[in-house]
């Protein structure tokens, strides 16, 4: 049996070739613009005198006798003190001339005592010491108000810069389809 010549097909695919080249962002943001003013706070102290207090009337008690009131109170308060002391002396002077008898109790002696025995001075004034005056002092405390200002902030927002770089597509043919025939080879010879 003879074959059958067949034809033959021969077929070649095409190929694109494409080459990107990617694009490109570029962003930039300046700085935003800040502007801040402030004021100076209020300060206003206000510093109180202090108070001084001197107390010299015990001082001056006990120099001159102080006001005719505290003389007068200071003499009546030793006056009771006084009596009795004066009326012991008596008592004793009493008791000395009951007993005449005895050496030294004579009237003459008795009398004798009694003028050098004098009573004591009353005393008006009050007692001399170095603490008599009294100094005191008050301080106070300085009364400070502070008063504050708020800043004045400014700010300016700059936008961003955007630039963008396009890409670039390169679309080519890598190769070409084809299709190629061939056909069998006939034998003219007969």
């Amino acid at each position: 049996m003879t074959s059958m010549p067949i034809v033959q097909i021969r077929q070649t695919p095409g190929r694109i070739g494409i080459e990107t080249t990617p694009g490109s962002f570029s962003i930039r943001q300046p700085k935003a613009d800040l502007q801040i003013t402030t004021q100076k706070a209020d300060l206003e102290i206000q510093q109180p005198k202090p108070e001084l207090i001197i107390d010299q009337s015990r001082a001056l008690a006990a120099y001159d006798g102080g006001s005719h009131l505290e003389m007068t109170k200071r003499l009546y308060s030793n006056v009771q003190q006084l009596f009795l002391q004066g009326l012991s002396q008596r008592m004793k002077d009493g008791e000395r001339m009951r007993e005449f008898y005895k050496p030294g109790n004579t009237l003459g002696d008795i009398m004798k005592s009694r003028s050098q025995n004098t009573p004591g001075f009353i005393e008006y004034r009050g007692a001399a010491s170095s603490d008599n005056v009294d100094i005191q002092v008050e301080r106070r405390d300085p009364i400070i108000e502070v008063t504050t200002h708020k800043p004045d902030i400014q700010v300016q927002i700059n936008r961003p810069e955007i630039e963008y770089t396009r890409g670039n597509v390169n679309i080519y043919m890598q190769q070409y389809p084809s299709v190629q025939f061939i056909p069998p080879e006939i034998d003219t010879t007969m």
